[in-house]
């Protein structure tokens, strides 16, 4: 099917145009669906061809590469122009904005499984660790989020007194601190341990409690709440 050079040389019920139209969304592959959204191929190659080399470009991992190409890496695969590439770039932003809108709907900063699912798709695709700093007032709401570090999350980088003049100005009552692990494994290194002890007993002696340290991975997170360690 992949070999014809335009969408009109295939079949019309295998064309994903059509097959959407009659069976759904769902009964479309994700090659098939980023060639929906793409509209158009380029010179020799139809949509679908190009949106497999999009999706398995130089042994990329499917549909997941969407969420790690910039702009510019993506300008670099032949068909790929900026508009396709801002394209491509708006569909994988859409869809973090639409997970992490399902997972707010539930959202409950007492609950480390429910941070997790809404911060998930903001943190597990990126290539650096990243620290955000979430605060909260007396009724666990949250009052204010802001990014502490980029780059790696190390005790002796990141110190307690940056994280609580933040906490400070708000106002906060209690925080919970939040990084990602790009390798997608959220066991604590021994660094994540010793920070998270400091920021404890940092927020002791100022009134402001560290409800939970929250590790994500791919698709997996680790709290050190759940697991006894505060």
């Amino acid at each position: 099917m992949n070999q014809a050079n335009t969408i009109r040389e295939i079949p019309e019920m295998e064309r994903p145009y059509e097959k959407c139209e009659q069976r759904g969304a769902g009964s479309l592959s994700d090659v098939e669906l980023l060639a929906v959204l793409l509209r158009t191929g380029t010179r020799g190659e139809n949509a679908l061809t190009l949106a497999q080399k999009i999706l398995y470009h130089t042994g990329e991992p499917g549909i997941l590469s969407i969420h790690q190409f910039s702009i510019e890496r993506l300008k670099q695969i032949k068909g790929i122009g900026k508009v396709k590439a801002i394209q491509i770039s708006c569909i994988s932003e859409l869809a973090k904005r639409l997970a992490k809108a399902c997972a707010g709907e539930t959202l409950c900063f007492t609950r480390p499984e429910s941070i997790a699912g809404y911060y998930m798709e903001d943190l597990r695709h990126e290539k650096q660790e990243q620290m955000k700093l979430l605060m909260l007032n007396s009724k666990s709401k949250l009052i204010g989020e802001t990014d502490i570090s980029k780059g790696t999350v190390n005790a002796s980088l990141i110190t307690p007194r940056e994280l609580f003049i933040e906490a400070l100005q708000k106002n906060a009552v209690a925080i919970v601190v939040l990084h990602n692990h790009p390798s997608g494994d959220p066991s604590p290194s021994r660094e994540d341990r010793l920070l998270t002890q400091r920021i404890r007993e940092a927020g002791a002696l100022i009134g402001i409690d560290l409800l939970d340290h929250v590790i994500i991975g791919n698709n997996c997170y680790m709290s050190f709440r759940e697991e006894g360690i505060l």
